[in-house]
């Protein structure tokens, strides 16, 4: 079973641009991250005509997560459970069976900038930054009912976390970013340490790897990229990994978004 996280940045601007990647890779299953869409607006029938299967959880201009599948799609829900007030569109999971049952989360965690912190250095309440740490401790109390569930799940998305230097070709630009304080990767090293697996960092090591170039001063012509689109995966999920790969080449098509797609092949 292969599959892949992608933040195509606005279903509109890559409406030409998805399908020709899914034609090409050819995955069973992709979790899409900034839709940005509406539900009812979302235009599921482009890859219900490739025979996919089509999960949405939309925003009006915003945010937007959506499961495209070729195999059934069981047990849908949407939003990360933790604070009904919540509104953003972030979280969908579904279930998705082939050989085995695959439980599947896919997310797109809260960027975090501008980071407002009181003057003894906790974030300020209400601001984007507290926003993003309350909202990971949310997710870590959902990863680990995963885990008690023992059932073999992933959650896969744009995490706006990069986990360690070598994720970033210049790691020094980010110190101060939400993307790379300590506290973000504090929250991230909590959830992953609960035993989940990094499926990319299981498969590939070292530097000079990104998932993410921004648009502006050229990042993608000087490779000046980070890594911030993972895969977590329970332990009965990792006995299933066979391979992790981030598809690079994505990146210098017409019309990109500025994030590539991240896949998994299971043996599932």
């Amino acid at each position: 079973m292969k599959i892949a996280t992608f933040n195509i940045n606005g279903i509109k601007a890559r409406i030409n641009a998805l399908p020709d990647w899914l034609d090409d890779a050819q995955p069973d299953v992709v979790v899409l991250q900034e839709i940005k869409s509406v539900d009812d607006a979302f235009p599921r029938e482009i890859f219900e005509d490739r025979g996919y299967n089509v999960e949405t959880h939309g925003q009006k201009s915003f945010n937007g997560v959506a499961i495209l599948s070729k195999l059934p799609l069981e047990d849908v829900t949407r939003g990360l459970p933790g604070d009904e007030s919540d509104e953003q569109a972030r979280w969908i999971e579904a279930t998705v069976v082939g050989k085995t049952a695959i439980r599947i989360c896919g997310l797109y965690l809260p960027n975090g900038n501008p980071v407002e912190l009181e003057p003894d250095g906790t974030p300020v309440a209400g601001g984007k930054y507290a926003y993003k740490l309350a909202w990971m401790e949310r997710m870590r109390q959902r990863a680990q009912a995963l885990l008690d569930s023992e059932m073999p799940a992933l959650m896969a998305g744009d995490y706006n976390i990069i986990p360690q230097e070598e994720d970033a070709k210049r790691p020094d630009v980010w110190r101060e970013d939400a993307l790379f304080r300590p506290e973000s990767r504090a929250a991230f090293r909590k959830i992953l340490n609960l035993g989940f697996t990094e499926a990319f960092r299981a498969r590939t090591r070292g530097p000079g790897h990104y998932s993410f170039w921004d648009y502006q001063a050229g990042a993608w012509n000087r490779d000046d990229g980070i890594r911030i689109d993972h895969f977590l995966l329970s332990p009965q999920c990792a006995d299933l990994l066979q391979d992790c790969r981030i598809d690079r080449e994505v990146r210098g098509r017409e019309k990109p978004s500025d994030h590539v797609p991240v896949w998994i092949e299971l043996d599932a």
